[in-house]
């Protein structure tokens, strides 16, 4: 049960168009934390947060994927599998061919039941190099199950900056920036130095040896001379995606089924780069 269907239900007990032994019924399976054995799903969660629970599927068996994936399926309608190779990911649509896979951000998605559209301009997914493309569509496609649109700008690292800076008038409308870089991991704080918009930076292990798979962005973002830039994990673009949904206010919830995007965020916009 969504925070939509449980508003129409009290409505329409409020109205007296539905009695209150049928609202019991309905009540009666409310999401809770299902023990399936293998894991204890959080059917709750789509109630607290607005987003069903989310499922990491490296190390998970195909078996254990396919039926927690079908009973988020048959309780909030839709279902979102991260980190899926594509050897496993045809092995769980046997079990469940309505989920459709995304192999490039590695994704297992069912949306009978999509999210609804948010209005809002598109968040932008910068990508420093093509090798970070995987956790780049990771963020973009983990945004877009949650009905928030993108801009894809890819390739555009410090080694060719002119490429950057090229697509400044579309950085400068987005709400909120995710910046993925491998390597040095550089990027992030070139963008933050040039966009007043938050600034999300996702480290990637790309990169030759020194790149200590991907601690050498890490730290270097972390220490960005740029003011405000947020730092999530390693290759981590669907957590980057999770931040600026927080950021945001989309996240819908039980008060608020669609809360506005933000007066810090609006505001951030509007004092973006022309």
């Amino acid at each position: 049960m969504d925070p939509s269907r449980l508003r129409e239900m009290l409505d329409l007990v409020s109205r007296g168009s539905m009695s209150s032994d049928e609202a019991m019924r309905e009540l009666s399976s409310l999401p809770f934390v299902e023990n399936l054995g293998v894991a204890r799903v959080d059917h709750h969660r789509h109630l607290r947060m607005g987003i069903p629970e989310v499922v990491f599927g490296e190390g998970k068996t195909p078996e254990q994927i396919a039926l927690i994936a079908s009973r988020l399926v048959e309780r909030h309608g839709r279902v979102l599998v991260t980190r899926v190779d594509p050897e496993k990911a045809e092995r769980v649509r046997i079990q469940l061919p309505e989920l459709e896979f995304e192999p490039t951000a590695r994704l297992l998605r069912a949306s009978p039941r999509p999210a609804k559209p948010r209005e809002s301009k598109p968040v932008a997914i910068v990508a420093a190099g093509t090798s970070d493309l995987p956790v780049a569509e990771e963020a973009a496609c983990t945004l877009e199950f949650e009905g928030v649109k993108c801009s894809r700008i890819f390739d555009v690292g410090v080694a060719g900056i002119h490429r950057l800076l090229e697509s400044l008038p579309t950085l400068s409308q987005a709400p909120a920036l995710i910046v993925v870089a491998g390597m040095e991991g550089a990027l992030p704080s070139v963008v933050g130095g040039l966009m007043a918009q938050p600034v999300v930076a996702v480290p990637t292990s790309v990169g030759y040896g020194a790149a200590l798979s991907g601690f050498t962005a890490l730290f270097g973002m972390l220490t960005s001379c740029a003011s405000g830039v947020s730092v999530v994990n390693i290759d981590n673009g669907f957590g980057a995606a999770m931040v600026v949904l927080r950021i945001l206010g989309s996240i819908r919830n039980g008060h608020d089924e669609q809360a506005p995007i933000s007066d810090a965020a609006n505001a951030a916009s509007k004092k973006a780069l022309p």
